[in-house]
């Protein structure tokens, strides 16, 4: 299969799509397929199996008529956009791709249904705007449970999961108490990992709360947050601004130790080392979050928010322990008992690990390509 990608994010910008564009069309090609990226000048690309196109400026109403001669000149079986408003610069063009590609097979994969910003008070414009790009598509790929019903009047939709977006295993001589100490922590302090992008949905202000806590009450507990501001989001400048201030505020910078965007095997070393990797989000553990994956992946102990939506895999107690989003109070009791309670931190890491296989990129892959075909097939 020819098969085309369009993506707001590619390596080297920072985001969780396109780190997901970049592994899946990468695991593609080593399943025998031909792999071509549509993105901006801003991609780069490595691997010469991938043909990458990167010469578009901006997502605006040119991008259209750029990618219908894209699909046209690499003659592409199937052509599937990799959607999150963010990624396009909250542009409202994008959503009339099905429209403009003329006879190629369209799937649009959704990484989250928010919608885009139009103008002011545009209201249920922003909602249909939305709905017409997975109407319009032949076919449409979610990759969580909550857009899995938000799009209940979509027949052909399918649900394949994310994977992580770290797959580096850790460095060589990788030693936990090497990476504590870069972390500032010692072999008795308790050591909690954030990973991902600085953004308002994750819940970190929930997180530091809780360290405060934990710190008040003469617990050792230390939190590395490894990750970055990111490249899509222009809102996140504004709350990592906020979270400085906070972190200030609440006397806990020498107890925070901020990374910046490291590599991949930085990343597996950090959570590797935490005792337990802790995700707030205000929205609830989802399979959109691709640093939940990794973290899953790496077999850590986990503590994060109630899924909004119940996910069967996901297991309170068992692979993960969940608290109410937004409620520093709960998670900080959680923390406390995980510090208390060696013995839970290594049956959760346990569980986690063995909960990986749920997400190999060979799967997904595979699951991708036989819904190409089965939406080629419909088409023909």
């Amino acid at each position: 299969m020819r098969i085309g990608i369009i993506s707001g994010e590619y390596p080297p910008m920072q985001g969780g799509v396109g780190a997901y564009t970049r592994i899946l069309a990468a695991e593609l090609a080593n399943q025998g397929q031909q792999v071509f990226v549509f993105s901006t000048t801003a991609a780069e690309n490595s691997d010469p199996r991938i043909h990458l196109t990167n010469t578009l400026e901006q997502w605006g109403p040119t991008s259209l008529r750029a990618i219908h001669h894209w699909a046209d000149e690499h003659q592409l079986d199937i052509v599937n956009i990799q959607y999150q408003t963010a990624a396009y610069g909250m542009s409202p063009w994008i959503h009339f791709l099905p429209d403009t590609v003329g006879s190629h097979a369209f799937v649009t994969t959704f990484h989250d249904l928010r919608f885009p910003y139009l103008f002011p008070k545009a209201g249920g414009l922003r909602h249909r705007i939305v709905h017409h790009l997975a109407k319009a598509s032949r076919g449409v790929i979610v990759t969580n449970h909550e857009d899995w019903e938000g799009l209940s009047d979509v027949p052909a939709r399918q649900l394949i999961p994310i994977g992580s977006n770290i797959l580096d295993t850790l460095p060589e001589h990788f030693t936990p108490a090497e990476w504590r100490q870069k972390a500032g922590a010692q072999e008795d302090d308790f050591l909690l990992a954030y990973f991902g992008l600085i953004n308002s949905s994750k819940g970190l202000d929930t997180l530091l709360a809780a360290l405060a806590t934990l710190r008040e009450e003469d617990i050792p507990a230390r939190l590395v947050l490894v990750g970055d501001v990111g490249s899509s989001d222009p809102t996140n400048i504004a709350y990592t601004e906020h979270l400085t201030a906070q972190i200030m505020s609440m006397g806990l910078s020498p107890y925070i130790h901020r990374t910046g965007f490291v590599d991949e095997l930085d990343v597996g070393a950090y959570l590797t080392a935490s005792d337990a990797a802790v995700f707030p989000f205000l929205d609830g553990a989802s399979y959109r979050r691709g640093s939940l994956m990794a973290a899953v992946r790496y077999g850590c102990a986990i503590v994060t928010t109630t899924p909004h939506i119940p996910v069967p895999t996901f297991v309170d107690g068992d692979n993960m322990l969940f608290v109410p989003p937004g409620d520093s109070a709960a998670l900080a009791q959680t923390l406390r008992l995980l510090y208390k309670r060696p013995d839970i931190r290594r049956r959760l890491q346990a569980r986690a690990a063995a909960l990986a296989g749920e997400f190999a990129w060979e799967q997904i892959a595979r699951s991708t390509i036989n819904y190409f075909q089965w939406v080629i097939e419909e088409t023909v």
